[in-house]
Formats: structure tokens, sequence, C-alpha cells
């Protein structure tokens, strides 16, 4: 396992006990799994403007830095929507060896299925 996968592993695993834990008054987790979920996805929209902002700024650590809050925010949400990383890891998979501009196109002509479906 590499160091990314084991901090991986850990946050989530840390996620998961603040989540049962339910102490919103004590645990940002918490309160960011509280609610409706608007303030967590309030969250990651301002934390990918903060990594792009640092990039564009071209500064290294604080672009790893935002990184990080970036994809704590999404294992929270990750955790609201009971996806695990084993989850994560299967959908990278199924694009692996895959062009993006071909991905894309199929999930065109998937959603335009479901859509003459509805």
């Amino acid at each position: 396992m590499t160091a990314l996968a084991a901090t991986l592993d850990e946050l989530a695993a840390a996620i998961r006990a603040r989540a049962e834990a339910g102490a919103a008054a004590e645990s940002y987790t918490a309160q960011l799994l509280g609610g409706d979920g608007e303030r967590l996805m309030k969250k990651i929209i301002e934390e990918a403007g903060e990594v792009s902002l640092a990039a564009a700024a071209g500064k290294r650590e604080r672009v790893a830095e935002e990184l990080a809050d970036l994809w704590y925010h999404c294992l929270v949400l990750m955790r609201r929507h009971d996806l695990s990383l084993d989850d994560l890891s299967r959908a990278l998979a199924r694009r692996r060896g895959q062009s993006g501009l071909a991905e894309k196109q199929a999930r065109k002509m998937q959603n335009a299925q479901k859509a003459q479906q509805a």
C-alpha cells in the first residue's frame, strides 16, 4: 500500500468514526454530514476554487495544502453517499486505458438513453 493509500484509509476511518459518533457540536465532520448536505457542497466548491487559485499562482505547496482540504471534503461526501475508497478505485479502474474523450462520449450516450427511457 502506498503512503497516499494508507493516509486516505486512515482519514476515511476517522470520518466514519466521527459520523457514527454523531457529535455535531464537537465534530466538524459530523456537522458537514448533517442536514441536507448544502454546507458540504459549498465547501467542496470553495476548496476546488482555492486549488485553482493556488495553481494559477504557481504555489506548489499551497496547491498540495488545498488539494488535501478538497480531498478531505470529497471523502466526507463519499461517506454521505455510503461510498468507499474501493468504490472510487473501481470507478477509476473502469476509466483506465480509455480516452477521456471516448469516456465522455460514452456517458453522453448513456445519459441520452436514460432520458429516452424516462
